[in-house]
């Protein structure tokens, strides 16, 4: 296994990505482009990705690889826009799976992506709009925000926050639809708001990564008259931005600024 970028043991601490992983190998791949735009953003951090399930390696993995390798420090970071199951159970299982036994290794974990305490980050919002402008919607009158969809309600209530955020940022009202676990579905929800008068709906997509659950949406909504339809954030300049300030939070750094 190596890093994306250079470091040594004594220079940077190590940032590990940690992605939920996919069947899909778009997945896969837009999890390694985000690591690149990551370390390009941030010359000398050594950036490693990693998987909980379906890709190797796993974060287990990498951190025993950087403490054997002399690292005394490691941030790691949970792609991961909702702080439900995964971000509470999974991860720090893997993270006291590799702490356990071998040479120390301090593991900071960072918050997740999305508005865990609360606040949407500017940056995730400029990804969304950049994501969305892409897609050339043209004027539109409605947002929906499709997300992958989780059963933890706390979870749910993050991606409410950050539908009325973007929702404020266009001046449009933005509702929230999942792709599985919890109602309503994309084409339910880009239909009901067509019905209440909306004439022009577009729909943001609130996925990290390509996969069987945007291209679902894709075409429930375009089904459903969705005037356009936006790609993942994957390797979005603005994610890449917010990864950083989640490392720099952690860590004691001075934050970068926010996205404008």
């Amino acid at each position: 296994m190596t890093p994306t970028g250079r470091g040594a043991a004594g220079g940077a601490d190590p940032v590990v990505l940690v992605a939920h992983g996919s069947r899909d190998p778009r997945a896969a791949e837009a999890t390694r482009a985000l690591a690149r735009a990551v370390s390009a953003a941030r010359p000398g951090t050594p950036v490693w990705a990693s998987w909980l399930d379906h890709t190797e390696p796993g974060p287990t993995e990498v951190l025993r690889e950087l403490a054997v390798a002399g690292h005394r420090r490691a941030v790691l970071v949970p792609l991961l826009l909702t702080a439900a199951y995964h971000h509470r159970v999974d991860i720090p299982a893997a993270v006291a799976a590799a702490t356990q036994a071998g040479p120390p290794l301090d593991v900071r974990v960072t918050d997740v992506l999305g508005p865990a305490d609360g606040t949407v980050d500017p940056a995730l919002l400029a990804g969304l709009r950049r994501r969305l402008g892409e897609s050339e919607p043209g004027r539109f009158d409605a947002l929906v925000l499709a997300a992958a969809g989780t059963r933890d309600a706390r979870a749910r209530g993050s991606v409410g926050r950050a539908a009325d955020a973007l929702g404020a940022e266009f001046g449009v009202p933005c509702r929230v639809s999942y792709a599985s676990a919890a109602p309503p579905t994309t084409g339910a929800a880009v239909t009901r708001l067509r019905s209440a008068g909306a004439r022009r709906v577009a729909v943001s997509a609130y996925f990290l990564a390509p996969g069987l659950f945007h291209d679902a949406v894709t075409e429930a909504a375009r089904a459903a008259g969705a005037v356009a339809v936006a790609a993942p954030l994957t390797d979005a300049p603005e994610l890449a931005e917010l990864v950083l300030r989640r490392v720099d939070e952690r860590s004691g750094r001075c934050a970068l600024a926010p996205a404008v």
